[in-house]
């Protein structure tokens, strides 16, 4: 097959006749991961709490001819996990790919109340692990399909915490356990699912810019090597590579997408 031909293009990266679902598809990686993926011509489907948020989103990408519609999910209750799941099998009759973006962050810093901690575990540990079973499942018994979790570079190193100095910003401690622990769930899944056909890996992406204090900005950039943050345009490109069939043969895996920041 001549690898310069629209066919080779369409088969390997494309996401097209593929129904994907994206959670927390309006949060700070949701909006341009929504534009993304559903430019590669998938049926996207945003499930979150904030429907009227996601709507919004929705209605963007519609206007840009794509097709993308709205769920509601509360993550931490089962009851709601299974409900999409039955929503989604009813109306769209599969899911090929699930990209688990959704992340709650009560906790601010080390001294919070244990309530906080709490609550972060029920969504980003207990939701990854209910979206990731009902779904999981569901590819599994369709014999094919792709999990694609949303990590971060501070389940992979330390926090250098001369980056917050006099700013009001912090490092949670429940973020790093979470995205530690996402990437070996990561390869648990793999191992479980992989036998039937379906594939999970996690991506690791390094700070986005959104408004940061200055300050943090120009001390984050230069420990990168690219000298920048992250926008909105960095991350859907390898997600749409991890769902899609040119990654067919990978899974299991970790990549970081932080321009060199853990290289360092």
């Amino acid at each position: 097959m001549n690898s310069d031909s629209p066919s080779f293009l369409n088969r390997f990266f494309s996401l097209s006749g593929k129904v994907v679902l994206l959670t927390g598809g309006a949060g700070l990686y949701g909006h341009g991961l929504a534009a993304q993926l559903a430019a590669a011509g998938s049926t996207l489907i945003l499930a979150s709490r904030n429907v009227e948020a996601l709507q919004k989103v929705a209605d963007t990408e519609r206007k840009r001819g794509f097709d993308v519609h709205v769920r509601s999910l509360d993550q931490d209750q089962e009851t709601s996990v299974n409900a999409l799941r039955d929503s989604v099998l009813k109306d769209f009759g599969r899911v090929d790919g699930l990209v688990n973006n959704a992340v709650g962050r009560p906790m601010k810093k080390m001294q919070d109340p244990v309530a906080s901690w709490e609550a972060s575990m029920k969504t980003n540990s207990t939701g990854l692990f209910l979206m990731s079973r009902a779904f999981g499942d569901v590819m599994a018994a369709q014999g094919h399909g792709s999990i694609v979790n949303i990590g971060s570079i501070q389940g992979m190193i330390g926090p250098d915490f001369t980056l917050y100095e006099d700013t009001a910003m912090n490092a949670a401690p429940d973020y790093f356990f979470h995205k530690g622990g996402m990437q070996n769930f990561t390869r648990y899944l793999a191992s479980f699912y992989g036998p039937k056909g379906v594939r999970v890996n996690c991506l690791s992406p390094g700070g986005y810019y959104d408004g940061q204090p200055e300050k943090f900005v120009e001390r984050y950039k230069r420990k990168t090597y690219l000298r920048r943050m992250a926008d909105d345009e960095d991350l859907g490109p390898p997600v749409i590579f991890m769902l899609g069939e040119g990654s067919r043969y990978i899974t299991g895996a970790n990549l970081a997408v932080d321009g060199g920041y853990t290289a360092n």
